[in-house]
């Protein structure tokens, strides 16, 4: 095991061989980490910063080169609790590209050796993120599995690669209409699949056990176990991505060529590849998936770009660590490690009290991000962060950034464990947790946070829709005394809002045309306004939309709210309490004085011809948003759940759809229906299928 690096690097500039003696043991000591002990304490997106800086200082200094530069060599050593593997063919990592100037950078630097790429065939494939494998089959039968290591030595895992069900035991014969090559090595992925990350988090958490940083590194412990029978609890999954070495089989011209052979032999293969010519569809490939990676069951960090022809890719050959005719396009991270500062407490709207980490600013999933929610007072006990620690942070996409856990190799000695405050930071008042749930409250309704929460929510852009009632400004007006609650929004002194500073004519004019424009809101953005427990959009939508005014869903009986398709109990529950309340009723008095629309749309007669069915919609259909797909669906006496099932009677697919949908309908023989056939649908409840492209 490498020992990791002094704590106080060289400064490049005045010693760049102290610092690239510095990196070199820095890399060494991540690598061992990474692959030996599957427990990293910095992210790839760390890792990939320090070969990337190394090979900038090594190709500004060449003399500084060794042969046992990271730079030259691939992977770590194999780990000294299982057998070592030399692989028959050397398994090279693939040189990176960040940015689409570097991969163009690849296409210059190919099209040296080979002529134009706008002519030369690509094949584009998901880099997914799991772990390295080689599997070794004799006469069609697997006899061994293992991993890269260092590129020339792996381990052998082959007891529990044996456990893995997308791994064939013995190569379908009948489909290759031949015998079965003596020796075939076949490399590919093995990662978990993130329902099944989720799943096995979620036993963790039953068990009192730590949850898992990510997909990969619970692939990667579960591949590692000394018992077999734990390998195959996890439901790991394999995609193959290349034939390593064949001898006694078919001979190939093309990298699809050899794909096509190994789906057909049995293996998984990725059903994202495709060939293309030249880098320009290359490059929307990777864009593409930037998009839509979270449109998959399971995690990618980028794309991988390689030339197709076989006899190409020999006249391009390889580095000592890399060939030339492969490049690994990276992806932003979405993970990355950084140092917690404090965990802090915020109130909301309702009063919920949730702590959150601030940490030291880091880039990650796209944006800058310095703080993270912690979500509950059992979700800190769990992760057991503590101010000091080196913490995982994960932003996927547009969900919001969370903490992930802690690095305990970094842990500092004295490290305290944090508890829950008695007290409301902004108020004073106590905090209470109520039996039977995890969420933690400030027991004062007017509690000044909570009272900036709702008028911030009233006002929002799913709500009312105030356009310059922002956070700062509802703070300062709370402040001035201009603001008690959401109905003081509409008597507004804006004498005095204009002698404030930074509001002068225009600004004070804009925001009294945006608060009479909100008056005519629909019903459904003031019933999301009122702050009402469980009633979001959707809901608000359905409430509106069955009782038609606000007079009569506050006239309603529970019963009566429970009985409306798509409400249910809970909300039923919450929106009778709600309006049972005397300062509820007071307030949307006052709402109704300042001239609101209490008015909710009038539905019209449409044929129930959808009734009993189940219709998912996804993607962008012309003349139809999301919403009002759904919208037309329910209207018509149909469901228009989230997700495709065995009880979904149909998909509709418009442009750019979620890749897990229609993967989903596919696999479960789903109807899919086109914007022609959705027409159809909503006119006469006939499921007609769209035809095959």
């Amino acid at each position: 095991m490498s020992s990791p690096p002094p704590a106080s690097p060289p400064d490049a500039a005045a010693d760049p061989e102290g610092r690239v003696l510095w990196l070199r043991q820095a890399i060494a000591y991540h690598n061992d980490r990474y692959h030996a002990l599957d427990d990293p304490v910095i992210s790839d997106a760390d890792f990939d910063a320090l070969v990337r800086e190394l090979r900038a200082l090594e190709e500004a200094h060449p003399d500084l080169i060794t042969p046992d530069s990271p730079t030259q060599t691939v992977g770590a050593a194999p780990a000294v609790q299982f057998a070592p593997v030399v692989h028959r063919v050397p398994m090279q990592s693939l040189d990176n590209a960040f940015t689409e100037s570097e991969l163009e950078a690849w296409g210059r630097r190919i099209e040296r050796l080979i002529g134009d790429v706008s002519a030369v065939g690509l094949v584009c494939e998901l880099k997914i993120d799991g772990v390295a494998m080689s599997l070794l089959y004799e006469h069609g039968r697997l006899v061994r599995g293992s991993t890269r290591g260092d590129g020339r030595v792996g381990e052998d895992l082959t007891a529990n690669v044996r456990t893995i069900q997308a791994i064939p035991d013995h190569l379908i014969l009948d489909a290759l209409d031949a015998p079965a090559p003596r020796l075939l090595e076949v490399r590919g992925e093995v990662y978990m699949p993130l329902s099944s990350f989720e799943e096995l988090n979620r036993r963790q958490e039953e068990a009192g056990l730590r949850r898992f940083a990510n997909p990969r590194n619970a692939a990667a412990g579960s591949l590692r176990q000394k018992d077999s029978r734990v390998t195959a609890s996890r439901d790991l999954s394999f995609f193959c991505y290349q034939v390593g070495d064949i001898e006694g089989g078919p001979s190939f011209e093309t990298h699809f060529q050899t794909l096509d052979f190994l789906r057909d032999a049995g293996f998984p293969v990725n059903p994202e590849i495709r060939q293309v010519h030249g880098l320009e569809p290359a490059v929307r490939f990777t864009e593409h998936w930037l998009a839509h990676r979270h449109d998959l069951d399971y995690e990618i960090d980028g794309a991988v770009v390689k030339v197709d022809d076989l006899r190409l890719r020999n006249e391009l050959g390889s580095t000592s660590k890399a060939p030339r005719w492969a490049i690994a396009c990276k992806y932003p991270p979405e993970e990355r490690t950084t140092l917690l500062q404090a965990i802090d407490v915020s109130i909301g709207r309702t009063g919920k009290a949730t702590p959150f980490a601030r940490f030291d600013p880091v880039f990650v999933g796209g944006s800058t991000i310095r703080v993270a929610t912690l979500h509950n007072e059992d979700q800190v006990r769990l992760k057991d962060v503590r101010p000091g620690d080196t913490i995982w942070v994960r932003k996927a996409g547009d969900v919001i950034p969370e903490v992930v856990g802690p690095v305990l190799a970094n842990r500092p000695r004295g490290a305290r464990e944090w508890h829950f405050p008695k007290t409301c930071p902004v108020c004073g008042s106590p905090l209470e947790r109520l039996p039977g749930v995890s969420d933690t409250f400030c027991t004062n309704s007017e509690c000044p946070a909570q009272r900036q929460g709702r008028i911030e929510h009233f006002s929002s852009r799913g709500a009312m829709d105030i356009e310059g009632l922002g956070e700062k400004t509802v703070a300062q007006f709370i402040e001035l005394g201009l603001l008690r609650d959401v109905a003081d929004i509409y008597h507004l002194d804006y004498g005095r809002v204009r002698e404030l500073e930074g509001w002068g004519e225009v600004s004070v004019a804009n925001l009294r045309t945006a608060v009479e424009a909100s008056k005519d809101r629909p019903l459904a953005n003031l019933l999301v306004g009122l702050n009402i427990a469980h009633v979001g959009g959707t809901g608000a939508q359905v409430l509106a939309r069955s009782f038609g005014s606000l007079d009569r869903i506050i006239a309603a009986t529970e019963h009566e709210l429970a009985g409306v398709e798509g409400i249910g109990p809970t909300i039923a529950a919450s929106v009778h309490s709600f309006f049972a309340n005397a300062p509820n009723r007071e307030l949307v008095e006052r709402l109704r004085a300042a001239g609101l629309n209490f008015a909710g749309p009038v539905a019209p007669e449409v044929s129930q011809v959808l009734a009993g069915k189940s219709i998912v919609v996804t993607g962008t259909l012309e003349g139809w948003g999301r919403e009002g797909a759904e919208e037309a669906i329910k209207a018509r006496g149909g469901k228009a759940p989230g997700s495709v099932s065995k009880k979904t009677d149909a998909v509709v697919v418009g442009s750019e759809p979620g890749h897990a949908k229609l993967t989903k309908a596919q696999e479960l023989n789903v109807p899919i229906l086109d914007e022609a056939g959705f027409a159809h649908l909503l006119e006469t409840g006939e499921v007609r299928p769209a035809p095959p492209h």
